[in-house]
């Protein structure tokens, strides 16, 4: 791990690289890992107090939280302090690594990739899904381009703070890193969870039948959550199942009395998050952000399947992320960007592809905001950070 990736779970082997470090050329048929949205549980928990004050566990979240605490090397687009303190709309990326998953221990790729905008004024939150097989270009990597999940592998959690930022051309305020492994231990913290299947499947752990309710405990949620194959709606369709495991995480962690239950629950967040929010940012965020959590909604980044250099993609068109872009950086109080969008990016040496063609002009202005910031995450000119609103 080099010294960029500091904040960065540790890994008991080495980080994983395939076929001389060319992510693109990895097996199209190995097995995937999914993730779930368990970062979105953080936030309510943040919202609500989780009933740190009523029982007085105030003094061991904060211990607990600090110890969460990772600073990365992304140069903030806005002055993050001001925009708490004015009590503005502020902007978190939610990462979910798969570390921990199945034994895992290598630091994995971040399949779960979620833009949460925070408004207070409007009184709503929203969560932006970017699909893991995006197609885009990562600062730091010899690639034309790669899948977005892989950026995190590529150069912590800076990479994938920049190319997110880059991609769509918003700022990112905060991030918020969560472990796969902590999912199946927060479910069980939390005595378990009820749900309601949407479909009818046996997939590890999980046997469940459409409809009919039932209780799982944390391995059968982890399995119930990451199934995918099977799904008539692929990706989409586990989407839905992860905001099921968590709606339902969230209402138990609402109704929990017991202490000994809170403490559970702090070790597992201290063991399977890290983040750049102080405890005094969370703490001002439970103070005068948790009526954001009135209403929320939801929007995913859609891309079209392509075949590229013989795996799978997701392309978005630069209509669909400029219209993404627009409607986060509204939710932030900021003017459209006059940046250029891109679709499909082409590789230097060229490649085969199942997906229309974009002009030479776009793919030259991908991602481009000054000489530094092709070597080093998060360095941005001040002509960039004043062309784009911020």
């Amino acid at each position: 791990m080099d010294n960029n990736n500091k904040n960065d779970f540790s890994a008991s082997s080495p980080l994983r690289r395939e076929n001389n470090h060319d992510h693109r050329k990895r097996a199209p048929h190995k097995k995937r890992r999914t993730l779930s949205l368990i970062g979105l549980i953080i936030v309510l928990i943040l919202f609500y107090g989780a009933g740190v004050y009523a029982h007085g566990l105030l003094g061991a979240a904060q211990q607990t939280l600090d110890k969460t605490y990772q600073k990365t090397k992304v140069k903030k687009l806005r002055n993050v302090s001001q925009v708490l303190k004015k009590k503005k709309p502020f902007s978190i990326l939610l990462l979910g690594t798969d570390t921990g998953d199945l034994g895992r221990t290598d630091k994995g790729r971040t399949d779960t990739i979620i833009v949460a905008t925070i408004n207070p004024k409007t009184k709503r939150a929203t969560l932006t899904s970017i699909p893991r097989d995006t197609q885009v270009k990562i600062t730091g990597s010899s690639n034309s381009y790669d899948k977005i999940n892989s950026a995190y592998t590529i150069g912590g959690t800076s990479a994938a703070i920049t190319t997110v930022q880059n991609t769509l051309h918003i700022p990112i305020d905060f991030y918020l890193l969560v472990n796969m492994g902590g999912l199946s231990k927060l479910v069980n913290a939390v005595g378990g969870v009820s749900i309601d299947p949407l479909l009818t499947f046996h997939y590890s752990y999980a046997n469940v039948t459409k409809g009919k309710t039932v209780t799982l405990n944390g391995n059968e949620a982890l399995a119930y959550s990451r199934m995918r194959y099977t799904d008539p709606e692929g990706d989409y369709g586990r989407q839905k199942r992860q905001k099921q495991v968590i709606e339902a995480i969230v209402s138990k962690l609402l109704t929990i009395t017991s202490i000994s239950n809170f403490q559970k629950i702090l070790n597992t967040v201290k063991d399977n998050m890290q983040t750049d929010l102080t405890f005094n940012d969370m703490m001002t965020i439970e103070t005068n952000y948790k009526d954001a959590a009135g209403t929320i909604k939801s929007y995913v980044l859609q891309g079209e399947d392509a075949t590229i250099g013989g795996l799978s993609y997701q392309v978005a068109t630069a209509e669909e992320k400029q219209k993404i872009s627009n409607k986060i950086r509204s939710e932030l109080g900021l003017n459209p960007s006059t940046a250029t969008f891109v679709g499909q990016i082409y590789s230097s040496y060229g490649s085969s592809s199942t997906y229309g063609a974009t002009s030479s002009s776009s793919r030259s202005t991908y991602g481009t905001y000054s000489s530094s910031s092709s070597s080093t995450y998060g360095t941005y000119s001040s002509s960039s950070r004043s062309r784009y609103g911020y």
